[in-house]
Parts: C-alpha cells; structure tokens; sequence
C-alpha cells in the first residue's frame, strides 16, 4: 500500500476508508515506520483496537463506527432479505467487548444501530441500505474532526504565554482522528504563536508518549522534552510546570475522568503544587449513565507488558505483575473539561449536564 501519511491541517489520520476499505496507520510501528493496516473486516478490526494498532477513545470510537457500518454493508450485499436487528445486536456487542473503559466505542456504534434501526424502518432496500449506512459512519470521522478542532480553539484560553506544560499518554491526531484533544489545544496554541513548551511523560508501560507524542509534537515543530513517569513531581516542585493536560477516555456524570493509568497522581501531584489540571475530550467521551467513577469500568491488560519491553524481558523469569489500563481522576483535582461546548467547570454535574443538553438541542436541530 502507498506510505504516503495522510493528513489533514497537518494533522495525521489515524484512520481513512479508501473506496470501501478501512485503512488504519499502525501505531505500534510508530515512530520507526509508518505502516498501514486493512481492518475492513470486522474481525481485523476487533484485532487492531485490542492489539492498539489503533487507540484512543475518539479514534477507537470512529473505527469501530466504520467497522460495524462496513460488515452490515457487507451483509446487506450477501443476502436477498432485509437485515434483522439481531445482526446490528450482533455487530455492536463484538465490537463494544473489544475495550471496556473507553466510552466513544459504545457511543459510536450505538449511534450506527440506531441509524441501521432507522434505515429497517424505512425499509430501504439492501442497496441503498449498504450505501447510506457506510456514509454516516465516513461522516462521523469528519464530524470528531470538526469538533475537535472546535475544542481546541475553547482550550486556547486556559493556555498562558510561554506555557511549560506536561501531559501523558497520547492524546493528538492518532488518538483523536486527525487533530487532537489535549494535543489539539497544545497544537492550536502553537499555531497562534502563544509558544507552549511540553515535557512528555513516557507513559509505561507501552510508552505511547515516548513513542506517539514526542513524534507528533516533533512534526508540529512544539519544543517537547521527554521525561519518565516518575520525573513529574522534581519539575513541579523546582517550579518549572504552569499547567497539566491529559485526554480521558471516559467522563463520569459528575466529572471523575478516567485515563491512561498514571494520570491520577499526576492530578494529585498538580494539586499539592497548586498547579492547574485540565481534561480535553469530546462530548463524546463524556458518559452521563454513570454516577461516578466508581462504576467505571478498568481494563486489565496482559501482564507481558508490564513485565517486557519490545519483547525483551525486564524481570525475573516468573515475576507477576500488574497491569490496569487507566485510573480514575476525581473531579475535585481537575480545574476545567475542555469540549467543544467550552471549558466546563465546577459544578461538573450541573456544567457537564449542560453541555450535553446544548450539544443534543443543536444535533436535533439539524
């Protein structure tokens, strides 16, 4: 397949259809090779968000999105019938058991059942079920872009001149569908020459800052400085941060966010040192059923990638190991939500609810 990366305002594309193909960038080839992956098929795709080739709530969301609206086209292509609701039930529950923390997956494909339930009544035929079903979902990717170019021009206004800021995890162009999160604000405030500066948390155990952030933030040309997880406190203590901000992959009803494990003392850290803690996400990551984030739930990933590094052993032979895939923020510790609504601050339950209300009054609107 062709190398050439695919970008969009300069912003890398996790993930493109290419007539009726899904093409994801690999990112566990990043930054070595820029390599790409076919997940067309729904199985490919189950791999590829389990085995992080794609990541990140926006991006994981859109992919599964395009994955379910691909393999009920395909469906519709195959048989004379008119597809049931069981075969949407079926595609969405293969793609949701995928990874459990990030909301945007379960919000994407909810959002292409409803659709397809929509289409069933219409009673389109197979043809035109196929076609249409296939181009909201291409329509959702644009729509996350949009709104997290939107996103980051709201964060604009937390970022001060000459910002010495940390962040963790990855949460840029690859995570975020071709613009960025907590990426994207840095990214915006870089174009309007506000002159932000990070330092990179390595992010273990599968070092996606080390390897995606300093990569990205090094095509924008923002000077990034890597720093191991446990360096944070040294710099915040020297008086060397003005300000934290990570991504979330999924937002409680009252605003305690859950992100890459290591996020939540870095939060404490920012706290004792009264330095703000900000979240960038999407609307889209926000999950208003749940309460709190005591009902989030965590995923435990595979021990091996706490206990080796690039398949090499960092251990003693039959060490055990520990390995959650996120932690939970309070929302006591995060000084505002950056969405496409504005920055949203506390009282979460009532800001949070807001937000939504405006964001579903314009979407029925339309």
């Amino acid at each position: 397949m062709d190398t050439l990366m695919i970008k969009v305002d300069e912003g890398t594309m996790p993930v493109h259809t290419d007539n009726g193909k899904i093409i994801l960038i690999d990112q566990r080839k990043l930054p070595d090779a820029i390599e790409y992956f076919d997940a067309t098929d729904i199985d490919q795709m189950c791999f590829a968000i389990v085995d992080m080739v794609v990541r990140g709530a926006p991006s994981i969301g859109v992919a599964a999105a395009l994955s379910m609206a691909a393999h009920l086209q395909k469906l519709a292509g195959q048989q004379d019938s008119a597809l049931t609701v069981r075969q949407f039930d079926e595609a969405k529950s293969k793609l949701d058991a995928t990874r459990p923390t990030a909301v945007n997956l379960r919000w994407a494909t909810s959002k292409v059942h409803m659709f397809a339930c929509f289409l069933l009544n219409e009673k389109v035929d197979n043809s035109e079920f196929g076609k249409r079903i296939f181009e909201f979902a291409e329509h959702m990717l644009q729509d996350h872009l949009d709104r997290n170019r939107k996103l980051s021009d709201f964060g604009l206004s937390v970022v001060p001149q000459s910002a010495r800021i940390i962040t963790h995890c990855n949460a840029g162009s690859l995570a975020a569908c071709g613009w960025g999160t907590a990426l994207g604000v840095i990214r915006s405030a870089h174009a309007k020459g506000l002159k932000p500066s990070v330092f990179v948390d390595e992010t273990r155990p599968r070092n996606q800052g080390s390897k995606l952030t300093m990569w990205e933030l090094t095509q924008d040309g923002v000077p990034a400085t890597l720093i191991c997880d446990n360096m944070s406190g040294y710099l915040m203590q020297k008086g060397d941060v003005d300000m934290v901000i990570t991504g979330a992959d999924r937002i409680a009803a009252n605003g305690d966010s859950a992100n890459k494990i290591g996020t939540y003392p870095l939060a404490v850290l920012a706290n004792h040192h009264a330095i703000p803690f900000y979240i960038a996400a999407p609307l889209s990551t926000f999950d208003p059923l749940i309460e709190s984030g005591e009902e989030i739930p965590i995923e435990f990933r595979n021990k091996e990638e706490v206990l080796s590094l690039d398949g090499r052993t960092l251990t003693v032979n039959g060490a055990e190991a520990l390995n959650p895939a996120f932690d939970v923020t309070p929302n006591q510790l995060i000084k505002g939500i950056i969405t496409e609504e504005g920055v949203l601050r506390p009282p979460y339950k009532e800001s949070i609810a807001a937000a939504l209300k405006r964001n579903s009054e314009k979407a029925t609107k339309i």
